[in-house]
């Protein structure tokens, strides 16, 4: 099985921005494509940005459009999300996640990571 470590989260003031990064074991990481989902307190998983498997195309939710960046580097088996001009709503657990297809719902998602915490203060 695959197994995802996120880290990077911790605790900002809005407008400032934060990395995370999504470590990757026990597969073939260039087969995935890979994903970010976030999860804020009362509210469903939520699809934040994916990535193919070549780094060739990129896909965001509207609510981070221009404002994340997603990236992979194969040859490291990570895959990051560069986090800038950060809001009060996008606290949440950031999870990291890796598919054979593309997706935009959990249940596209075949493993997870155990998410890492973002909290921004106003």
């Amino acid at each position: 099985q695959v197994q995802l470590v996120e880290s990077g989260g911790g605790v900002v003031q809005a407008g400032g921005s934060l990395r995370l990064s999504c470590a990757a074991s026990g597969g073939t990481f260039s087969n995935y494509v890979t994903y970010w989902f976030r999860q804020a307190p009362g509210k469903e998983r939520e699809f934040v940005a994916r990535i193919n498997k070549k780094s060739i195309t990129t896909y965001y939710a509207d609510s981070v459009k221009g404002r994340f960046t997603i990236s992979r580097d194969n040859a490291k088996n990570t895959v990051y999300l560069q986090m800038d001009r950060l809001k009060p709503e996008d606290t949440a657990v950031y999870y990291c996640g890796a598919g054979w297809v593309v997706s935009s719902t959990p249940d596209g998602i075949t493993y997870w990571g155990k998410g890492t915490v973002v909290t921004v203060s106003s």
